[in-house]
């Protein structure tokens, strides 16, 4: 793994742990996590083969990563104090994001130093999977589509939370 696929990883999993003390959920929430998936997107996907069994594997793991960022939101707290509303990562959606995060840079690790790249290469072949792009294109895929959907799962969660904030205030407007 380069320089720079170490620091993003961390850096992914570094903002569950900073959720993990209750803050004030903002657009830095959803736009960091976003823009650090977006510049790995950019970075490492330079196209989605479709041979083979490409598109198999690709969406297997595009699933598996859209499980865990659902999961993920599910398990993040959301709640009003003062008209403001505060997130806070629970024990639950920690565990499944460095899961998430953890299997892809094992997984990396493992095919470059860890002897994983004959038997990856005889799965590939048993398993019609034409490149090592597949490889790359699912995992950046299962990435980007596990903070997707983890930043999309606690925005539709905040929007019931938002109202509730919002119906107090309203009637204390229409009361005076």
């Amino acid at each position: 793994m380069t320089a720079t696929e170490w620091i993003t990883d961390i850096a992914l999993i570094l903002i569950v742990f900073r959720q993990l003390r209750e803050g004030r959920l903002d657009r830095k929430t959803f736009l960091l996590p976003l823009g650090i998936v977006a510049f790995v997107a950019y970075t490492y996907l330079d196209s989605v083969p479709t041979d083979g069994n490409d598109l198999v594997l690709i969406a297997a793991l595009t699933a598996v990563g859209a499980a865990l960022g659902v999961a993920g939101g599910v398990y993040t707290r959301i709640r009003a104090l003062d008209g403001n509303l505060l997130i806070k990562a629970g024990a639950v959606s920690a565990v499944l994001w460095i899961v998430g995060m953890g299997a892809r840079m094992g997984f990396q690790t493992w095919v470059e130093h860890g002897g994983g790249a004959e038997p990856v290469a005889r799965f590939s072949l048993a398993h019609h999977i034409t490149s090592q792009q597949a490889w790359v294109a699912a995992f950046v895929l299962m990435a980007l589509t596990e903070v997707v959907t983890r930043v999309a799962t606690i925005y539709v969660r905040s929007r019931g939370h938002r109202l509730a904030v919002a119906r107090p205030a309203a009637a204390l407007g229409r009361t005076a």
